[in-house]
């Protein structure tokens, strides 16, 4: 709903005559101008109807401002990706799932798209241990192995 400009440009004209009425109703008030004819029931019902029109409006306000505060992140990294920040933004990343040093280690040479066996060569450990840190990876990321690794960055950090 939020993301079509028909919905929310006409939610922001029915604020707009929901806040006119009241101004007009206080002005009116204040000034001795002549209020709306109509009857004490319609008036009520206009009353409720453009108190409810800004409440829902100031609602859906808070659920554009969350969804332009998400998009911003995402251009922020977007720029960060595209000026060569692409390690700062990954290790950001690894660091939001609280890595340890070992464990960001191993997850830099599986994105490289190195095997268990060839991370365990290159540390000098054993293939086991490698196996444990990489499911220790896979459960603070919350996926099941690898290609969901990859999926879940590309989606967090990428997109």
């Amino acid at each position: 709903m939020l993301t079509r400009p028909v919905v929310v440009w006409g939610l922001v004209v029915i604020q707009a005559f929901c806040g006119a009425y009241f101004l007009w109703e206080i002005l009116a008030s204040i000034l001795g101008l002549p209020t709306l004819p109509l009857r004490w029931r319609t008036r009520e019902l206009v009353e409720i109807g453009a108190s409810l029109g800004l409440v829902i409006g100031a609602g859906l306000g808070v659920g554009l401002a969350r969804t332009a505060g998400r998009e911003m992140r995402r251009a922020e990294s977007a720029r960060r990706l595209t000026s060569g920040e692409f390690t700062k933004v990954v290790q950001a990343y690894f660091d939001r799932l609280s890595l340890t040093p070992a464990e960001t280690e191993v997850a830099w040479f599986l994105l490289k798209g190195m095997s268990q066996s060839e991370i365990a060569g290159l540390r000098n450990t054993r293939e086991g241990t490698v196996k444990a840190q990489c499911t220790a990876i896979y459960r603070k990321a919350g996926v099941t192995g690898k290609s969901q690794l990859f999926s879940l960055l590309v989606e967090d950090v990428l997109l």
